[in-house]
């Protein structure tokens, strides 16, 4: 099993109401890829609730393989909802680890 976790640092110049209402859109997009991309096991996305850190989202996803991980990446469905969030990323982390 490889579990998939992104974290999204968001522009310090967009407003927080204009962050609140992209994350919200994000969210749902993520949340109804399940549905559309077969090899997605599990998948969760959240905000993050303290305010001493910098990154505003966190992504955490489960498939059966690597090669379902890069699957999903390039997956039309995920593409599209990428873009949602993508014009306000000013840093993205990412790491793939095998349990």
């Amino acid at each position: 099993m490889i579990k998939h976790v992104v974290l999204f640092q968001l522009k310090d110049e967009v407003d927080a109401a204009e962050k609140q209402q992209v994350m919200e859109a994000f969210k749902a997009g993520i949340l109804a890829l399940p549905e559309k991309i077969s090899c997605i096991r599990h998948i969760e996305i959240g905000f993050n609730a303290n305010p001493a850190e910098s990154y505003e989202v966190a992504l955490y996803s489960e498939f059966d393989s690597l090669a379902d991980v890069q699957t999903y990446a390039v997956h039309p469905e995920h593409v599209a909802v990428a873009q949602i969030i993508k014009p306000y990323v000013k840093s993205r982390a990412c790491t793939d680890y095998e349990m």
